[in-house]
């Protein structure tokens, strides 16, 4: 695996350096800015681009727009000190793999592990904000959300939104009148429709289409 790290402290992208090649990871560049992430991620072509968010010069959110409209299977985690809510919606916005909270180093290696795999992390503190993040003030979601171009009907997107609002399976049994059981393959068949892994993918997925159509 190469790994491409930019970070504007470079006490961290030398912490982040040590901690990646103890576990045999290849660091193939350093950068300290979002402009500089652009141009090293043209020239080295790594695996995966591991950068902070708030950097002089140019942000990680504007080099990750930027490096993704020409290379929208580019695979760049975030990892930053903020979770500040604004910075997720953009991070889901424009496809980054994945948004971590720079005080939980042991979870760098194996969220590495995973994008490379094309799957999508996010720390356990950004997915606890993720219901709260998808009660945006739009009077009609479903207006801004085009349910309909995934093949999904009324009632996938009922239960896509109950899912989002944080509600179990046995909650949203009852607010849909059906058992569990029926709710549950439900559930696995909206996930087959939309190839995605699990319910929280799928409230990762409802935030990043609704907010997506609003840009």
């Amino acid at each position: 695996m190469r790994v491409l790290i930019v970070d504007d402290d470079p006490l961290i992208t030398s912490a982040l350096k040590m901690i990646l090649e103890v576990d045999k990871i290849d660091v193939v560049g350093i950068g300290h800015d979002g402009s500089e992430a652009i141009q090293l991620f043209e020239t080295l072509k790594p695996d995966i681009l591991l950068m902070d968010i708030r950097m002089t010069k140019m942000s990680g959110l504007d080099a990750a727009k930027t490096i993704l409209a020409p290379h929208p299977d580019a695979k760049i985690l975030l990892l930053t000190t903020f979770s500040d809510d604004e910075y997720i919606i953009q991070a889901l916005k424009y496809g980054v793999k994945g948004y971590l909270i720079k005080q939980d180093y042991s979870s760098i290696v194996p969220a590495l592990n995973a994008v490379s795999k094309s799957q999508t992390v996010f720390g356990t503190e950004i997915i606890a904000k993720i219901p709260g993040l998808l009660h945006t003030e739009q009077p009609d979601p479903q207006a801004s959300f085009n349910y309909e171009d995934y093949g999904l009907t009324d009632k996938d997107y009922q239960l896509i939104s109950l899912v989002a609002d944080g509600l179990s399976n046995k909650e949203i049994s009852i607010q849909m009148f059906l058992s569990e059981g029926t709710i549950r393959n439900y559930l696995s068949t909206i996930l087959d429709k939309l190839n995605l892994r699990d319910r929280t993918h799928l409230a990762i997925f409802y935030l990043t289409a609704k907010n997506a159509s609003c840009i």
